[in-house]
């Protein structure tokens, strides 16, 4: 991967991006279950850059899972890194993306994870396969977007537009060779690579049935509207089973909290089928969901279940070490120099710790005992209790730190994320890098820690990477702590991430070479 700029255009203006191999979206990376991957990055741009192959295990080898400051120093210009790991245990469609700062906003492309050979999908084969990536555009340089919002203390602006495989227009989903064709099944791997906000999809006219989630096969079902939030992936199979013609296709903003601005653009294409006379035929159109349509969002979450079979088991802990509670939300904290934001500047925190990036990379000073750079002291719930969906304390002032929570190897994790109200309600996609976890329960207003169990899906829940915690409400997950090193855990709106709404798990060695992280590789690279 040769990470350079180039000169692209959109929205009638032109800017300098920064890309992978000159591509926007970048390029797509094809592999197998029990592939060994490597990826040489090599920067050749003015600032610095990392990769993260976001959904991949990386058992024991966290020094290739690619958040800058968290597993590794960033690639300095000029310099190179060889990112070596192998996919274990998984099949479907993930992202990599560019994890330091907003690069991510251009810097990103889909994982294609093929099923061993001879092993058959669990769905029906399909004929064909394209890949969706949704996104965000921005006029401006996205990195002057979010330094000016952190200077005044604000938000930031939101983007100027959505956009479909890196277009914001009406343009075909498939070219020419791979145009839809009647009677023929495809299997879309749709993933949302944007920035801030979670995103509606539909097709004119057609059904999309949904086989796969964050990587993990689901129990099939039809729909007419799919939701991914930034960081997840959907695989959909579309039967091309209606009139010849052309079809449009919509991705549109999901946001059920009115206070926040958003970007309300839909970006359209057009799917058509073969033999259609392009210029003579009209398109047939759809509209999006409200933008605030919550029912059509939960309908399609709560449809997400574990396929469960014998060969691909849903293994949910079910008698649990650590019982977490952390809230997750927005603050506000003294800013000086903040003359916008009147002295003071939006925050993000969870425990109401706003976590402070360390400069040298919290795997590498875990590693080596390099002491000072972290704690471990990180709370297993809110350091004060208060009414989390209803009206919010005077003080909404957090602590800020660099406190990671401590693991032992093998260990079973329950972690209720508890959404707040601080600012205001809002939805978040939190992303666990290094594991996938089962989404047990999820419900609106405040947990409930003696009622709420009592009604957590334990026998086929959906398996995920990335999970969105309702507006005003809450999601419970559980997970195995079985891959040795740190984890980041981080709200996926990247807005969000910039503001300190993140942490770190630290997980222990187990017994052995085959339960220990790795040692480094040689070009690892120094901050």
């Amino acid at each position: 991967m040769q990470v350079v700029q180039k000169n692209t255009t959109r929205l009638c203006s032109s800017k300098a991006i920064v890309t992978v191999n000159g591509k926007f979206p970048g390029p797509t990376l094809y592999a197998r279950e029990g592939d060994r991957v490597v990826v040489k990055v090599t920067n050749h741009v003015k600032v610095n850059v990392t990769i993260h192959w976001h959904g991949v295990r990386q058992l024991r080898t966290g020094w290739a899972d690619g958040p800058a400051y968290i597993t590794q120093c960033p690639i300095q210009t000029g310099k190179s890194y060889i990112y070596n790991f192998t996919i274990i245990g998984q099949r479907g469609t993930l992202l990599w993306h560019a994890h330091v700062n907003w690069l991510r906003s251009t810097v990103h492309g889909a994982i294609v994870i093929l099923p061993k050979r001879a092993v058959p999908y669990p769905f029906p084969k399909p004929d064909h396969e394209l890949v969706v990536i949704l996104g965000e555009w921005w006029k401006s340089d996205t990195e002057d977007v979010i330094n000016e919002a952190l200077k005044s203390g604000l938000a930031p602006n939101v983007s100027d537009a959505h956009t479909i495989n890196g277009l914001p227009g009406k343009v075909n989903v498939s070219n020419c060779s791979t145009q839809v064709k009647s009677g023929k099944t495809y299997l879309l791997r749709i993933i949302n690579a944007a920035l801030n906000e979670e995103l509606f999809f539909k097709i004119a006219g057609h059904n999309l049935t949904v086989v796969e989630a964050d990587a993990s096969y689901v129990k099939p079902f039809k729909t007419d509207t799919l939701l991914i939030a930034p960081g997840q992936t959907t695989n959909a199979l579309l039967t091309a089973d209606r009139e010849p013609g052309k079809y449009m296709v919509i991705a549109s903003t999901f946001s059920d909290s009115p206070p926040v601005a958003v970007d309300n653009t839909t970006a359209t294409a057009t799917l058509h089928y073969a033999g259609t006379t392009l210029g003579a035929t009209p398109t047939v159109l759809t509209t999006p969901p409200p933008q605030n349509a919550t029912q059509v969002a939960n309908r399609f979450i709560n449809s997400l279940r574990s396929i469960n079979s014998n060969r691909y088991p849903a293994q949910v802990p079910v008698i649990i070490d650590h019982s977490l509670l952390f809230t997750v939300g927005l603050g506000v904290n003294p800013c000086p120099s903040c003359k916008a934001g009147n002295r003071s500047r939006v925050v993000g925190s969870i425990n109401n710790v706003t976590f402070v990036m360390p400069t040298i990379a919290l795997l590498q000073a875990h590693y080596f005992h390099v002491s000072g750079v972290f704690t471990t002291d990180f709370p297993a719930k809110p350091p004060f209790e208060f009414n989390y969906s209803g009206n919010p304390p005077s003080n909404l002032r957090t602590t800020n730190g660099t406190r990671i929570y401590r693991l032992k190897f093998n260990a079973t994790v329950q972690l209720v994320l508890q959404g707040t109200e601080l600012i205001a309600p809002e939805s978040h996609p939190i992303h666990l890098h290094g594991f996938n976890f089962f989404t047990v329960g999820r419900g609106i207003g405040n947990y409930d820690p003696k009622n709420d169990p009592k009604k957590f899906n334990l026998v086929d829940p959906v398996e995920r990477n990335t999970i969105g915690v309702p507006t005003g409400g809450w999601v419970a997950i559980r997970f195995r702590a079985d891959n040795p090193g740190i984890w980041f855990l981080h709200c996926h709106f990247e807005v969000h991430t910039t503001w300190g709404l993140k942490m770190a798990f630290l997980v222990d060695n187990g017994k052995g070479p085959k339960q220990s992280l790795i040692p480094p590789p040689k070009d690892l690279p120094k901050c």
